[in-house]
């Protein structure tokens, strides 16, 4: 069966664009599961589409992103995100590319 260059010639071209759209999708979501409490955290998370990049530039980014937990100094993180951001993020991405690539018509 002859291939068609034209069909697979696009289906290539959206599979390029994937990563793009799988890190401004991460982005948003990253940011949706940030805890609020002042709005520094979500105010202060970027996103850098060129090095595909998250960076949440604020000093308590690391507790948040472990998640609710206990410390020698008592409970650290917040209720609003138990599971930290980037765990929830890498979950749902996995099931974000799995279903896009299905869709590449």
């Amino acid at each position: 069966m002859p291939v068609d260059k034209t069909k697979f010639d696009n289906k290539m071209k959206k599979l390029l664009l994937t990563p793009d759209k799988v890190m401004t999708e991460a982005y948003k979501f990253f940011v949706d599961v940030t805890p609020i409490d002042t709005g520094y955290a979500k105010a202060n998370t970027k996103l850098k589409l060129k090095q595909r990049t998250i960076e949440a530039k604020y000093k308590y980014a690391s507790i948040l992103d472990k998640g609710r937990h206990r410390t020698s100094k008592g409970m650290r993180g917040s209720n609003q995100a138990p599971n930290g951001m980037t765990t929830p993020t890498i979950d749902k991405f996995k099931q974000y590319i799995k279903s896009y690539v299905k869709t590449i018509k």
